[in-house]
């Protein structure tokens, strides 16, 4: 689909969506996204607004899955979370139009109030680990199966269907295997009792933002239940945060003496997945922490 045929897309729905008349309409292409095309969206010279797109056919309810899940972190009132404009499907595509968001310096007061605001996200529980609906983690699906147990959600339906995958595509071998059976009878003495936290899911450098007022706000998440080092080691996974963010969650909500540990576990999941998206780069990391705890 060109750049023509967006913008008479994009402008039929807007005409059922906004009731401001629309003028004049531009569409200018945003990079950064792999799996989306993205643009920032200018209506009668002012209004600005930020449009994804991607094939229905391909992913199916990619943004329906989406907006529930801003839509969901957005009710919590921890942390910003853009304003949906509107989700629609048209022509076998989906369409998520989202508020444009200014963007800002990321100074000491932004780290240290993001720190303290996922700390209030994850104080927000649930009775069981997963969610009521399953959703994508990237563009692969993510199972949300409720669980009463985090090692035996972790294993079933983070760790395990993406080992399945990659030993399907040959990325992992006879010893990869074994070595995670090694690894999942050790996972009780490795991580904590705690109870369930509402996790973003896909908490990597990519996945928030900085508004113009150094305000932190949380975007393209993978929403679920689930222990919240898994958000903290996804930080970590491309570099990390900044140290001050990482004070000020533990401030509002300690960590656990072995918390590095857990982080690098918790990594296994998104290794697995950029495994199985973009090849056998990603081996080494996995191979790596499976020497750890075999």
């Amino acid at each position: 689909m060109n750049l023509h045929q967006i913008k008479e897309l994009l402008k039929k729905s807007l005409v059922k969506h906004l009731t401001t008349a629309i003028s004049s309409l531009e569409l200018l292409p945003v990079g950064g996204g792999s799996i989306n095309d993205t643009y920032k969206v200018i209506i009668n010279g002012s209004k600005k607004y930020f449009l994804k797109l991607n094939s229905l056919v391909a992913f199916p309810g990619l943004f329906e899955k989406e907006k529930n899940g801003l839509e969901f972190l957005a009710r919590q009132n921890c942390i910003r979370i853009p304003s949906i404009i509107f989700y629609e499907t048209a022509d076998n595509y989906q369409l998520l139009l989202l508020e444009w968001i200014e963007v800002g310096i990321r100074n000491e007061s932004f780290w240290k109030k993001f720190g303290e605001q996922l700390a209030q996200l994850h104080i927000i529980s649930a009775e069981h680990f997963g969610f009521p609906e399953d959703n994508y983690m990237g563009s692969l699906p993510q199972e949300n199966t409720i669980a009463n147990n985090w090692v035996e959600f972790f294993i079933q339906y983070r760790l395990q269907p993406q080992i399945n995958l990659a030993r399907n595509q040959d990325r992992l071998d006879k010893s990869h295997i074994a070595s995670f059976e090694i690894l999942f009878k050790k996972l009780d003495s490795i991580f904590n009792t705690e109870k369930s936290s509402l996790l973003h899911g896909d908490l990597w450098s990519g996945n928030f933002m900085c508004t113009d007022q150094s305000l932190p706000v949380l975007i393209d998440p993978a929403v679920y239940f689930g222990h919240r080092n898994m958000d903290l080691a996804m930080t970590t996974l491309f570099g990390g945060f900044d140290k001050t963010f990482y004070d000020s969650y533990h401030y509002y909500y300690s960590l656990p003496p072995n918390y590095r540990e857990q982080w690098e576990v918790c990594n296994l999941y998104p290794l697995l997945i950029h495994l199985n998206l973009f090849g056998k780069s990603y081996l080494p990391g996995i191979t790596s922490t499976l020497k750890k705890f075999s």
